[in-house]
């Protein structure tokens, strides 16, 4: 018989919901997290109760919100539960965020601080958005009065402030045009594949009770440009990137093997937490010196599944973040896999179909992986997420399996990256040759070409940000491959532009 370390994480409950337009108006997210959190606690099946499970909780951790800013929000949450856990947290932005909060609460968990942890996230964006739209502000509870910035976590570079490079859709669409020149695939070959890259991902979000979009699309249909599908940032069309304006909450308790036994949690509820890891690339985009790949995804990739005892092939289930495709193109380069893997690279849906709540994405993506292990006993799951401008990256293994757990070195693996991938300083203010690194070209709500964004490589190592107006270019750089091209640029003090 194994024995199980007492200290083992596991996730013994997770709760998802999605509310849909067609059923009214969402719940303000306080009510969200509180549902979700009691149907996670539920979900645990424990023989002592659900309000056993809750009152264990030392820990409650909740995503960041963009769908309203309370004064207190694990403060409120823990009223509103009846808990009073004596850690209370409430998170910063970003993609990988859900996973960094469970592997924060699973150090704690291993080194006897914690016996359980609940994590939950929820955004009423749709709501929101609706009210709007009927010039309907919500009437929301506990509302913080003083107004906060977002906490982003590290501030705007000047360079991308006057080239306007804010949007991720924008920012993604550059990595992927660096990948598609790296393989040489012609640029409406490579279009084509990111239609059949995502093109499964709907199907899987069909089968997703739920999914935002559960609708089964063609890779046609998802990468055609139409008056319904238009062009947001090339390649990217509107069916191809995340969905952010969503209803939707997700749960996730997370015990050590001792409690667990302690609360009669069924061992078939029971899914380990068997290795995690993070590691960032660079902050702004120009900084990369590889924008066709991600060493920080491969340094964290290759820790989470070194960590577990296991190899890429040892995995049955992956979710791998999938805001755009070329989060998913460089997450399967890191790992080594194709694009026509038969694992598939969702068990949600992804982002842009089962839907990306803000910050609170991978607690669906491991809620559903959980559900999905429960089922396939013995089976690896690999999840993960990624932050900001393809810069924060977070993978973990699950498995209803436990075994060895030891946390990630942060700092050596940050190391790795840096050694790897060294910056590229930016120079925000040039004129004269250069060569495109990458571009992408930006698009109006009608569908028309509005400008064009260039990242440029200058004589001497430095790189730049460079912005394309003459309308016949733009339209030659998505018709032909524009990477490697020399241009001259020309500045205004301010903004750098490609000379027409």
């Amino acid at each position: 018989m194994t024995t199980v370390d007492p200290r083992a994480p596991c996730l013994i409950g997770v709760a998802q919901r999605t509310w849909r337009p067609e059923d009214g108006e969402a719940p303000e997210p306080l009510a969200m997290w509180e549902e979700v959190c009691r149907s996670a606690a539920a979900d645990a099946g424990a023989g002592r109760g659900l309000d056993a499970v809750l009152g264990r909780a030392g820990s409650l951790q909740v995503v960041y919100s963009q769908s309203w800013q309370y004064d207190d929000p694990p403060g409120r949450l823990a009223d509103r539960l009846g808990i009073d856990p004596r850690h209370r947290a409430y998170s910063g932005m970003g993609g990988t965020v859900p996973q960094q909060l469970l592997g924060t609460a699973a150090e704690a968990i291993l080194s006897g601080q914690l016996d359980l942890a609940v994590v939950c996230g929820a955004e009423a964006l749709a709501t929101k958005r609706r009210l709007a739209k009927e010039d309907r502000r919500p009437a929301w509870s506990h509302r913080d009065p003083e107004r906060k910035p977002f906490p982003f976590e590290a501030p705007f570079h000047p360079a991308e402030v006057a080239h306007e490079v804010f949007q991720a859709w924008l920012t993604f669409a550059t990595f992927d045009i660096a990948r598609r020149a790296h393989l040489r695939v012609a640029p409406d070959d490579y279009r084509a594949e990111i239609g059949r890259l995502l093109a499964p991902m709907t199907t899987v979000a069909a089968a997703n009770p739920h999914a935002w979009f559960p609708v089964e699309r063609t890779a046609e249909e998802l990468v055609t440009p139409t008056p319904d599908n238009r062009i947001v940032g090339y390649p990217y069309t509107k069916r191809t990137v995340a969905v952010m304006d969503v209803d939707m909450g997700s749960a996730l308790v997370l015990a050590s093997h001792a409690a667990a036994d302690d609360l009669a949690v069924p061992s078939d509820r029971r899914v380990y937490l068997r290795s995690w890891a993070g590691a960032d690339d660079p902050t702004y985009v120009a900084e990369h010196s590889r924008l066709w790949e991600s060493p920080g995804m491969r340094v964290a990739a290759t820790a989470a599944l070194r960590g577990a005892g296991l190899g890429i092939d040892d995995v049955g289930h992956l979710d791998l973040y999938s805001c755009f495709a070329s989060a998913v193109h460089l997450a399967l380069d890191a790992l080594g896999l194709d694009p026509t893997d038969p694992r598939g690279a969702t068990v949600t849906g992804g982002l842009a179909f089962a839907g990306g709540p803000g910050s609170g994405y991978l607690g669906h993506s491991v809620a559903t992986m959980a559900e999905v292990l429960r089922a396939d006993p013995g089976a690896v799951g690999l999840v993960s997420g990624v932050g900001m401008h393809m810069t924060k990256h977070a993978y973990a293994a699950y498995s209803t399996t436990p075994g060895p757990v030891a946390p990630p070195d942060g700092v050596a693996l940050q190391r790795s990256v840096a050694a790897e991938a060294p910056l590229c300083p930016i120079r925000e203010v040039t004129s004269g040759p250069a060569t495109v690194a990458t571009y992408s070209v930006v698009h109006d709500r009608d569908g028309a070409r509005a400008w064009g964004l260039a990242v440029c490589d200058l004589p001497g190592g430095d790189r730049c940000y460079a912005r394309v107006d003459d309308t016949d270019l733009l339209a030659e750089l998505e018709a032909t491959e524009w990477v490697g091209t020399a241009v001259d640029l020309v500045t205004d003090g301010t903004v750098n532009r490609v000379a027409g």
